[in-house]
């Protein structure tokens, strides 16, 4: 008998142990927001995918793009407002989103409603990614599997 994950109820599954990888001041920022690592629990290594949780003045992330990486995200419930370089749209449950690698256009998810939104991420796993992100004085570069965080002017975080 295998001992293999073959399925699980996506919001049974626990969530990240480590909530964000931004470095302070950002990692404070992402308070009230819940990702479970789906992809990670089935071994998946060409892509991952989070259910995630974003309560009420939440945010999805800060605003972002990234540079090899394609995202697509998909709202089970709730409604989210998209924030990208062309303004905000209104996504609800049902609706879904995807950005291009290399685009160069940032988006996050925000909730400005009352209610907890919940949505599935995916994203490819490309090596050698890096992120920008205009409103913050931060940037980023997948190395070795994970992420390093500079400043814009090539200082590292401490």
């Amino acid at each position: 008998m295998s001992s293999k994950c073959v399925a699980v109820q996506a919001l049974d599954v626990p969530p990240r142990t480590r909530p964000s990888y931004y470095p302070e001041p950002f990692r404070s920022l992402m308070a009230g927001r819940t990702k479970r690592p789906l992809g990670d629990l089935f071994g998946l290594t060409n892509f991952g995918v989070n259910i995630t949780v974003v309560a009420p003045g939440a945010v999805s992330s800060l605003r972002h793009a990234h540079a090899t990486q394609d995202e697509f995200v998909f709202v089970l419930s709730g409604t989210l407002i998209l924030h990208t370089d062309d303004g905000e749209t209104e996504l609800q449950a049902g609706m879904c989103a995807g950005f291009k690698a290399g685009s160069g256009n940032a988006h996050r998810l925000m909730n400005k409603s009352g209610a907890d939104a919940v949505y599935l991420e995916v994203g490819d796993r490309t090596p050698g990614d890096a992120v920008v992100y205009p409103d913050e004085d931060l940037l980023a570069e997948r190395v070795h599997g994970g992420w390093v965080f500079k400043h814009k002017d090539g200082r590292g975080y401490d």
